[in-house]
């Protein structure tokens, strides 16, 4: 395939698809006679319908095989009791790789495309991947097909290339990272889901988030774990065999994700440490006692576990303690917004007192910090998003435009800030994969000065600036000026 038809997934929006015709029957109608419909109009997918034009949920042909024929269900009974609710909807103006990934992260087969309130078709994941077929996304599917760790680990080597070909294609860093994350996504359900295979299904709901750049849907390749497990509160009695169970399930997780490429984490940021797997209620006393000692320990902890998303489990409980948080982060808590200020002035950007990049000497090269130069733009995005209450925009180019909206950044700090995050975000991807490809080295995040040419020089001296300048913003407004 050509590449401009191959790169046109990631151009393409959902309105220039054409869409499959909804075909539906009410929540009632008897599972035989839905069957019959579906035969009828040539659909492998029916829609649940109510009588307010509001979809309940679907049948498919393996629905209906599954949990009827295999089941030897009464044919009669309403197809309602066998259908899935999880209708998942798009909208027209979204781009195709992102109903692709959305597909993939819901784990949903179908897509209702919903044009300002009304339903004008479905799309199949099939039909997009189909007709992607040298698409880097479609490596996706081959990932949730994998066999075992091995197979899974020899996915994740070839993750590289597929960013080195996105990036040389054009493709913004924003896609490159959703790709990488619904990679390391897939990887991390079909480990947890082979876990929970061997040990048996767990003893209380629970959710595994991951956190840092995972959370944030912004992994680079070089990564290590970051992850977390909140479990449902359970009788006192069932407390022990409950968190056994989570401790042991933890380690067998982290042991094969680090099989596969995902080193354990130096500072034990990882559910297998005892301090990151706990109930609902320890959970939401841990967030209520770093929030009110507002301590610097403490602001970092809870800069880390604010970038957490759940991947695999109950989502309630989830909701469930970020609805504690908000109501928290309401409270009067200068103190709290203060140090969380100063961490995202820890870090500087790399510029001498003459705006020349500032360099370290790593085996006789000169080099500079690229994850440290992007730190700050980080920081500052999560003290904002956390200081209006942010929760539902979960990395740093989707918080910074939220912020825009509210009107906390103006249009022009949106952009400044937005572009230098992703560029720098580019710049630190193409140097990974180059390392790994051509140098078969591990990763890393130094940047030699020498590799640069003199455009992206003088474009990282202008990005610098920029971070410098919202630093003093942040200084004035949450440290009063404290240097």
């Amino acid at each position: 395939m050509d590449n401009k038809l191959a790169d046109k997934i990631y151009t393409s929006r959902i309105g220039d698809i054409t869409f499959k015709k909804i075909v539906s029957c009410s929540p009632d109608t008897p599972v035989y006679q839905a069957a019959i419909k579906m035969a009828d109009h040539k659909t492998s997918c029916l829609f649940i319908e109510d009588g307010n034009g509001s979809f309940k949920g679907f049948v498919t042909d393996i629905i209906l095989r599954d949990e009827v024929i295999a089941k030897r269900i009464d044919p009669q009974i309403a197809i309602s009791e066998v259908m899935d609710p999880n209708i998942v909807t798009i909208v027209p103006e979204a781009f195709v790789y992102e109903a692709i990934l959305m597909m993939f992260s819901k784990k949903s087969r179908y897509l209702l495309v919903n044009d300002n309130g009304n339903y004008v078709g479905f799309l199949s994941r099939n039909r997009l991947l189909s007709e992607q077929a040298e698409s880097p996304l479609v490596f996706i599917q081959s990932v949730k097909s994998a066999v075992n760790t091995s197979d899974l680990k020899s996915k994740w080597q070839k993750v590289p290339h597929i960013v080195a070909q996105l990036l040389d294609r054009g493709v913004h860093a924003k896609i490159v990272n959703e790709v990488v994350t619904t990679i390391a996504d897939t990887i991390s359900l079909k480990i947890i889901e082979e876990v929970i295979a061997k040990l048996g299904q767990p003893p209380a709901k629970f959710v595994f988030m991951v956190l840092g750049s995972e959370g944030r849907k912004e992994l680079s390749l070089k990564t290590d774990q970051d992850n977390a497990i909140l479990y449902e509160d359970t009788p006192e009695d069932q407390r022990p065999a409950v968190r056994s169970y989570f401790l042991d399930f933890a380690t067998q997780v982290s042991d094969k994700l680090n099989y596969v490429g995902f080193v354990y984490c130096d500072g034990d940021y990882m559910a297998t440490n005892p301090n990151w797997t706990h109930s609902l209620e320890h959970w939401k006393y841990n967030y209520k006692n770093w929030i009110e000692e507002a301590l610097p320990e403490t602001a970092v902890k809870f800069a880390a576990f604010f970038d957490c998303r759940a991947i695999y489990g109950d989502l309630s409980l989830m909701t469930s303690l970020r609805v504690f948080v908000d109501e928290e982060l309401q409270k009067p808590i200068e103190k709290f917004y203060v140090y969380l200020a100063k961490n995202a002035l820890l870090y500087e950007p790399p510029l001498t007192y003459f705006r020349n990049i500032r360099t370290q000497k790593i085996a006789k090269r000169e080099v500079f910090d690229i994850k440290t130069a992007m730190t700050p733009i980080v920081d500052l995005a999560r003290v904002y998003a956390l200081q209006n209450r942010i929760f539902q925009k979960e990395n740093t180019g989707e918080r910074l435009k939220a912020l825009k909206e509210l009107g906390i950044f103006s249009e022009k700090q949106f952009n400044e800030l937005s572009h230098a995050y992703y560029y720098l975000m580019g710049l630190r991807l193409k140097h990974q994969a180059n390392l790994i490809i051509n140098d078969q080295a591990i990763p890393n995040n130094f940047i030699d000065i020498d590799s640069l040419s003199k455009i992206e020089k003088v474009t990282l001296i202008e990005i610098f600036k920029i971070i410098l300048d919202f630093q003093s913003g942040i200084r004035m407004k949450f440290t009063n000026s404290l240097s």
